[in-house]
């Protein structure tokens, strides 16, 4: 019976240290390394050889997602499973569009847990079912669907979120960005439209969930 080799990425040792216990009675699974960032986890990629990696959104610097799209074109063969708290359908479709083979939520039981990685593990997706409800129910108030245009933001739409984050007004972003206030406008209402936000504070705790600020 050969080991299922568990790298985890997780802003928290601590994470890592406890599923490491946590599975020292299930025999084909073994926690062999940790990153805390998604720019340490290619670092452990270049020295450690792993089957799955068990990646959390929140990370500073390189998200999770900005870590999955990595993944998948540098190292193909490896698998990841979101692990996240985050149950809303936005980070669950970019983390499965971008190609990761499941989306599990963090504090579920030992039995799920083990489940979800044998399940992605023999080659199908695993969702936690409060996340695949979500999916389910697509967006609520704009006409996007899981089956329908990808919620991935642009490098520019990217820099006005995290402006807005910091609490800039329209003018700075645009001094800033060097555009035009109509154009920071613009961006305002697709962002909006692209998370299903309502206001500009869905925005900012869209960054702050990512931890771009």
């Amino acid at each position: 019976m050969s080991t299922i080799r568990i790298l985890v990425v997780d802003a928290q040792e601590l994470v890592a240290q406890g599923l490491r216990v946590w599975l020292t009675d299930v025999p084909d699974m073994q926690v062999v390394a940790y990153a805390n960032s998604g720019r340490e986890l290619f670092e452990r990629l270049k020295t450690v050889e792993v089957d799955l990696v068990l990646m959390d959104i929140t990370l500073q610097g390189m998200d999770g997602i900005d870590a999955m799209r990595r993944v998948r074109k540098e190292h193909y063969g490896v698998k990841v499973l979101a692990h996240s708290n985050l149950t809303e359908i936005e980070y669950a479709n970019s983390m499965l569009i971008e190609g990761a083979a499941g989306y599990l939520l963090k504090g579920v039981d030992k039995d799920e847990f083990v489940g979800a990685i044998r399940t992605v593990m023999a080659g199908q997706r695993y969702v936690s079912a409060p996340v695949q409800r979500n999916i389910d129910l697509g967006y609520t108030w704009t006409d996007k669907r899981i089956d329908g245009a990808y919620v991935g933001l642009t490098e520019r739409e990217r820099e006005v979120i995290k402006l807005i984050a910091l609490e800039k007004t329209n003018e700075e972003i645009a001094m800033a960005l060097e555009v035009s206030v109509e154009t920071v406008k613009t961006h305002r209402k697709r962002l909006m439209a692209k998370l299903d936000v309502r206001s500009s504070a869905g925005l900012v705790k869209y960054a702050v969930d990512r931890k771009w600020v």
